[in-house]
């Protein structure tokens, strides 16, 4: 399917600018393997420029063009944002099909979701200016309390390659309905749909400034971004060795930061399931996305007495997922995003074998598929709980497997990881699934199912994968900041001091 890759600037200050340094990268398709266009390459100098451009976004007006403007005006142009996409959504899911590589129904859910995510922020604009002035309950009839909540300031929006446009409106609708000015940097392997973001964001008037979007290298790009005196704030979502980086640059100016990172997910099934609908929510739960999930419940932990019947199953359910190319109908696994990615995938594959596991299915490139980064779908077996491949986040199709007799023994696997984003659970007896839920050191417990993601619902992690919350009314205090305004509301005068006039 042919598919025009539009050529774009940087997005600053509400004009699309060419880079200071001039300097472009190449869009790889991670399907043919073939350069479709490119991107530009943002360095510290046009970084410089962004925060300018936010700074002045900021204080226009005194404020009243943006940050202190009624929430009903930022629910306004998020709304039209959200309008823009649906109308767009078959282009965008193209192109987000085109360079990321997930299958073409996966990329028009998500583009689905953008705009829904953009309607749901622009709800809880309008719904901040109510909650203005929240009175505060005081010991003391002669003071009166209240809090306000105000934007943060000027935000650095650090978005993943594996749902380019989605993942980055998780942080650009709250962050732009609280009231700040963001400089979003996309990952340099997947940012035409952020590009194209931009290009909305033009034709809907958003004023200038507002949102600015740089494309480009993390240590050029996103390093400056992250270190910069006037960002008040970063949040990040990717890897955890990146998000300790962007931490520790951070702590330097005691800049708050908001992570969402890596994860190694259990699920766990237990005797008492039904085969099928439990062999596909577990399919579902690792190789969705072409396996490329934070969240992936990459761990299954399967009951001992189900085990041999249960592997069967679900050996059958995932020869059956069709691997393609991500246009072709039916496709429900694509490419992985690129060649470094596929080499690291097959490294771990290979690394556990040479460990001792079992690839018990997949492991390899698809017969039929000569070109492209594609990787079957790969269950291993016989593992031990210290092997790379049970400790270690693979970011691609991959499953492990361990099996348990008791529901202690369970958790206690579920939670030997250093991560804590995700967990599901799945078993007929539901009062056995509250128990389980909460004794998972997870952000967030599945249960009967394996990564349902909605906007209204909080996400984030615990341990190393990461701390704050995204969607739902938190992530919305996210880029809030919090100001109590105390008042003395007595006639009387304080009296503390002995007063001079009746000396």
């Amino acid at each position: 399917m042919a598919v025009q890759v539009p050529s774009r600037q940087l997005f600053i200050d509400g004009e699309w600018r060419e880079p200071i340094l001039k300097k472009r990268l190449p869009i790889i398709n991670p399907a043919t393997e073939e350069i479709i266009g490119n991107i530009p390459a943002a360095t510290a100098e046009d970084v410089e420029l962004a925060v300018a451009a936010a700074r002045r976004a900021l204080s226009r007006n005194k404020g009243k063009d943006w940050a202190t403007a009624p929430g009903a005006v930022r629910a306004k142009y998020l709304r039209a944002i959200a309008a823009k996409v649906t109308e767009r959504k078959t282009e965008l899911a193209k192109l987000e099909a085109i360079d990321c590589g997930k299958p073409l129904d996966e990329a028009v859910w998500d583009i689905e979701d953008v705009a829904g995510c953009f309607e749901y922020y622009a709800d809880l604009a309008e719904g901040l200016d109510a909650k203005q002035k929240a009175p505060v309950s005081l010991p003391m009839e002669t003071f009166k309390s209240y809090v306000l909540k105000e934007p943060i300031g000027v935000v650095g929006l650090i978005t993943p390659w594996n749902y380019p446009l989605l993942m980055a409106t998780w942080k650009v609708a709250p962050s732009l309905a609280a009231g700040c000015a963001a400089i979003l940097k996309p990952s340099e392997l997947a940012s035409i749909t952020c590009l194209e973001l931009a290009e909305v964001c033009r034709e809907v008037g958003l004023p200038p400034g507002v949102l600015n979007i740089l494309t480009g290298l993390g240590p050029e790009a996103g390093a400056p971004l992250a270190s910069h005196p006037d960002v008040d704030k970063i949040a990040f979502t990717g890897s955890s060795a990146t998000g300790s980086k962007i931490m520790a640059a951070a702590a330097q100016m005691v800049k708050p930061v908001s992570l969402e990172l890596g994860g190694k997910s259990p699920i766990i099934v237990f005797e008492d399931v039904d085969l099928d609908k439990a062999a596909e929510w577990t399919a579902f739960g690792c190789f969705w996305t072409n396996g490329q999930i934070c969240s992936a419940t990459s761990r299954l932990i399967v009951h001992e007495n189900i085990v041999r019947e249960f592997l069967d199953r679900l050996v059958k359910w995932t020869k059956n997922i069709k691997i393609s190319d991500p246009f072709e109908e039916g496709c429900r696994l694509g490419p992985v995003v690129s060649g470094g990615q596929y080499e690291k995938v097959l490294k771990f594959i290979s690394t556990a074998k040479s460990e001792g596991a079992t690839i018990l299915s997949g492991g390899v490139r698809p017969e039929h598929l000569k070109k492209g980064f594609f990787v079957e779908p790969t269950i291993i077996t016989d593992v031990t709980t210290s092997m790379q491949i049970w400790r270690e986040e693979v970011f691609g199709p991959v499953l492990c497997v361990k099996t348990f007799s008791t529901e202690e023994e369970a958790l206690e696997l579920a939670n030997d990881t250093h991560y804590g984003l995700g967990a599901a659970v799945i078993s007929n007896d539901l009062e056995r699934c509250d128990r389980v839920s909460k004794n998972l050191q997870a952000g967030i417990v599945w249960v009967n199912c394996s990564q349902p993601c909605f906007c209204q619902a909080p996400w984030g992690g615990n341990k190393r994968s990461g701390f704050g919350r995204e969607l739902g009314e938190w992530g919305l205090d996210n880029y809030l900041s919090v100001k109590q305004v105390t008042q003395y509301v007595s006639d009387e005068p304080w009296g503390w001091y002995r007063s001079p006039s009746k000396l």
